[in-house]
């Protein structure tokens, strides 16, 4: 009975598997952060402003990134005496500030983005139906994370009030964005995209089952 509550252990090899990939992907942000004189916490908190141009709170950084408070703050503390970001009011409320990224950010942030990666190049190395199989696996494993309240929201496609799955059955770009009004493909679906809205719950609902059963019925109210 010692071992009844033990996973299967098929998820035990692939857990493990993602432990020894997460261990290169540190060690990868570790030399990338000290090539512009951060730390692999400064490094991610300035990935993120760099994303989100209009900005953020800490409250919001600490979510996205799973850090405490006293972490965010003493990061935020360092970037700014960097220059790399600055505080700001709150447009949206008057008690609350926000940290955007400053053109010396910007540059770091780029420069961060252009570090070489082994897993980048491992996966560059993969056969493009494995990588496109691997990206929508990702997508499910970070809804599922979502909904077990693991990580926040995320700006997926399959979350977005705009991403039309299966618009396009059958052919090689078959889902459609409607805020460009043009088809995308699996492999052009995003992680994080700067023009994402969340779409309501039933919504997200209908939409992951079109796209992951291939039926191209959706509720009216997700299609306008």
């Amino acid at each position: 009975m010692e071992h009844a509550d033990r996973p299967e252990p098929l998820i035990e090899r692939l857990k493990d598997g993602f432990d020894r990939i997460a261990f290169v992907l540190r060690s990868d942000l570790w030399s990338a952060s000290s090539r512009v004189g951060l730390n692999p916490t400064q490094a991610q908190v300035l990935a993120l402003l760099v994303d989100r141009p209009a900005g953020l709170r800490a409250k919001d950084i600490s979510a996205h990134l799973s850090i405490s408070a006293a972490s965010v703050s003493d990061t935020l503390s360092a970037l700014i005496k960097k220059n790399h970001i600055k505080k700001l009011a709150d447009p949206g409320d008057a008690r609350a500030s926000i940290v955007k990224v400053t053109p010396g950010g910007l540059k770091a942030g780029r420069a961060l983005a252009r570090s070489s990666s082994h897993v980048e190049r491992a996966i560059a190395k993969l056969a493009p139906t494995m990588q496109e199989d691997l990206l929508l696996t990702q997508i499910s494993l970070i809804r599922q994370l979502q909904h077990d309240g693991a990580i926040p929201q995320q700006r997926m496609c399959p979350t977005c009030r705009y991403f039309r799955p299966q618009a396009h059955a059958g052919q090689g770009q078959p889902h459609h964005c409607a805020f460009v009004d043009a088809p995308i493909g699996n492999r052009t679906l995003r992680l994080d995209c700067g023009e994402h809205e969340q779409a309501e719950p039933a919504d997200q609902a209908a939409t992951w089952s079109v796209f992951t059963t291939g039926s191209a019925t959706l509720q009216a109210g997700q299609k306008g």
